[in-house]
């Protein structure tokens, strides 16, 4: 059985239709029909929208993201102050995201408001999401509204796609990727077709990012396993179909129906000194497909109340191969295998607004949600030793009920409370082996069947005062439930089984301020963030790892944004973002040890700079820079069993530099580069990150 998943399955967020922006914009509902983004597609996110490559404190939009070459979405929002890109490493090799310090686990990814979860493990690989076809990604940060659905313990990440405005439009980008000597290294298309008419529109988009190879940087120095140059194992390629209609019979309805196709596969670099067993698994994905269609609906019942359904179904296939060695030509060995992951879910959610009096709405949802899992692995496939083990199932239904009322204060300031409870039913948890605690051959077999539930409350203050000043302060306490991973897994036999682990849960505090002084915008916010009840590895008597609730955690920092608009020639921003975490492991149980343990992978200080200047009307030239501090990362667990050793990764500023000419009105080519000065930096243990490299590119728009 494959103990580490990569599965997908979607949520259906009751988001409202149009996300609640506290912003001098206005309504941003109206706001979403005329800039392309999908508005039924939002979630509730605060602060001011960015226009054009500015980036805003919870937002990223389509032209930054095209500016800066940001192809992936763990690139896309590691834009966004307080949001840090990552890797895993390992034999997953995954890019992560961390929102305020809080990981994967604890900050749901959805697409328009649909969540994107993985039942075995919910360990997603950001770098599958490609952005060309993304109006904005959206960053909830800390608080995260109970309308939106359970699991935001640390804030939320939304992917918003693109709508048409026109009747008719029309993109085409094609871009040819290069390596640091200037050759072949991979290409990303992108095409979009889509009509806007007085009651429907209709949008189709292809957007595929193919990289052949990615070159490690000129001061690597030659290891064991990797020789330099071209990085072994970094193919890969991903591909995205998205097909939308809508129908809008008058000016407050709106029903549409989605339809999605993503097909993926990619291999995994291996760590650059590690020689055991342990890391050097020879992983590849072939195969990384989902399949989904979903309804979303706004509907006005009369003057004083709203409507909102989404409805959903969702398939992927995935399949993981582990060869005997880096050829990747056979699979005898005992460590070998093919492990298919055929998943599927269904589910739906419910908003109903009412309007109570003018300044007051009041708003309760409801979440259903059903996954199914379906594993198996047969191991030593090319060999006369072969096996096969059955199909596992694990079945589980997840249901949210919320409320939230917002009320507003005065003209200036407004008042929102809620409040949700969550709760999850495991109705099959199938696994092949020897039971814990058990002797004999392996055999299908049941965990034992545990429910879980949480209440979630929140609330938040906004004022807007004069001269474009805006401040909030806001009060969450939000759980996540454990993943089936997280309380089953054997992890290749060094585990035990904790079916009673309660939900983690994080109480977040922040306040923040924005204000405009002429062409300048600042903006900024602090937070802290208390956890609970947060797992952690035991080492048991038996010499086992076992996850318990025993864990407590502070997180603190806060984040900057200032970004200067002088006429059509000049913009410039930077945002910086301290992030501080510190982790108490708690006393372990009777008999039990809890191993060193340090949290990794965040640094302390990141931020970004850019200036976009169009020193005549055809061109425009768009420097940047990127830095973060030292990050804690750890090696891997030694075949001789030495334990990990904690240490620093090392700083880093990266410089990147886009040059666009407009050929036309409609057309655009541009040439730039990113790490221009070809930094050898890492981010997690053994995995250095790319080198220099070059695109080029050209973009026309109807």
């Amino acid at each position: 059985m494959r103990v580490l998943a990569c599965t997908v399955s979607m949520l259906a967020l009751a988001s409202p239709a149009f996300a609640q922006e506290r912003s001098a914009g206005g309504d941003a509902g109206a706001q979403a029909q005329n800039d392309g983004r999908f508005g039924l597609g939002e979630i509730i996110v605060t602060g001011r929208r960015p226009e054009g490559v500015a980036i805003g404190a919870d937002t990223v939009g389509q032209e930054a993201m095209y500016t800066f070459d940001r192809r992936t979405l763990d690139d896309a929002a590691n834009l966004i102050p307080g949001v840090t890109a990552g890797n895993s490493g390992g034999s997953r090799n995954e890019r992560l995201l961390f929102v305020r310090g809080f990981d994967r686990f604890q900050v749901p990814l959805s697409i328009d408001g649909i969540r994107v979860y993985l039942p075995a493990d919910n360990r997603l690989d950001y770098g599958r999401f490609l952005t060309p076809d993304i109006a904005e990604i959206q960053a909830a940060k800390g608080y995260a509204s109970v309308l939106d659905g359970p699991g935001a313990m640390g804030g939320a990440v939304n992917l918003v796609t693109r709508k048409p405005t026109k009747s008719l439009e029309m993109e085409a980008r094609g871009q040819l990727n290069l390596d640091s000597d200037a050759g072949y290294a991979g290409y990303t298309t992108f095409g979009l077709i889509g009509t806007k008419q007085d009651k429907w529109y209709a949008q189709a988009s292809y957007t595929m990012n193919f990289t052949d190879h990615w070159d490690l940087p000129g001061g690597f120095t030659p290891t064991v396993n990797e020789k330099g140059g071209a990085r072994d194992f970094s193919r890969s390629r991903d591909w995205r179909v998205n097909a939308k209609v809508g129908f809008t019979p008058n000016a407050t309805d709106e029903y549409v129906l989605s339809y999605t196709r993503q097909e993926g596969d990619k291999n995994a670099p291996l760590h650059i000194t590690d020689t055991s067993n342990v890391s050097l698994r020879n992983w590849k994905w072939p195969e990384w497909n989902v399949e989904s269609v979903y309804f979303l609906s706004t509907t006005a019942l009369g003057d004083q109340a709203t409507l909102k359904t989404r409805a959903y179904y969702n398939k992927l296939y995935n399949m993981l191969q582990s060869f005997d060695d880096r050829t990747q030509t056979s699979q005898s060995l005992p460590r070998a295998f093919n492990s298919p992951y055929d998943d599927n879910a269904y589910g739906g959610s419910a908003e109903l607004s009412l309007r109570a009096t003018g300044a007051d709405t009041f708003a309760l949802a409801f979440h259903y949600r059903r996954d199914e899992h379906n594993e198996s692995q047969t191991s030593r496939p090319t060999s006369p030793l072969v096996t096969a083990e059955p199909n596992q199932e694990s079945v589980e239904r997840t249901f949210s009920i919320a409320a939230e009322n917002r009320l507003a204060l005065s003209p200036a300031v407004s008042f929102t409370v809620g409040a949700s409870y969550d709760w999850r039913n495991l109705d099959k948890a199938q696994e092949y082996g020897v039971p814990q605690g058990a002797t004999g051959a392996s055999r299908l077999f049941s965990y034992p069947l545990r429910g879980a539930e949480a209440w979630n409350a929140q609330g938040r203050l906004d004022w807007h005062g004069p001269n474009g000043i805006e401040a909030h302060a806001s009060l969450s306490s939000r759980a996540r439930f454990p993943t089936l991973f997280e309380r089953f897994s054997s992890q290749f036999g060094t585990a035990e089984a904790n079916p009673n682990l309660k939900p983690e849960r994080a109480t977040n505090a922040e306040i923040g301020a924005s204000r405009r002084f002429g062409a300048v915008t600042v903006s900024g916010a602090a937070y802290y963030s208390w956890l609970t009840d947060a797992l952690v590895s035991v080492r048991t008597p038996a010499n086992l790892n076992r996850r318990e609730n025993l864990g407590s955690a502070d997180y603190y920092g806060a984040e900057l944004s200032i970004d200067v608009h002088l006429g059509a020639t000049l913009d410039a921003g930077v945002n910086y973002s301290y992030i501080h975490r510190s982790f108490d492991a708690g006393t372990p149980p009777a008999g039990g040890l809890i191993r060193p343990f340090q949290l990794t992978d965040v640094p302390d200080h990141k931020g970004f700079a850019y200036v976009s200047w169009k020193p005549i009307a055809p061109i425009t030239v768009t420097p940047s820079l990127e830095f973060a501090s030292d990050r804690t990362t750890v090696t891997p667990a030694s075949a001789n069993g030495l334990a990990p050793v904690y240490y620093d990764t090392g700083s880093y500023v990266t410089a990147a530099l886009r040059i666009d000419y407009a050929v036309t009105e409609r057309v655009t080519v541009g040439v730039g580069a990113r790490n221009l000065f070809d930094r050898n930096y890492m981010l997690t243990d053994g995995f250095p990150e790319p080198g220099r490299s070059f695109f080029a590119g050209i973009r026309a728009r109807y």
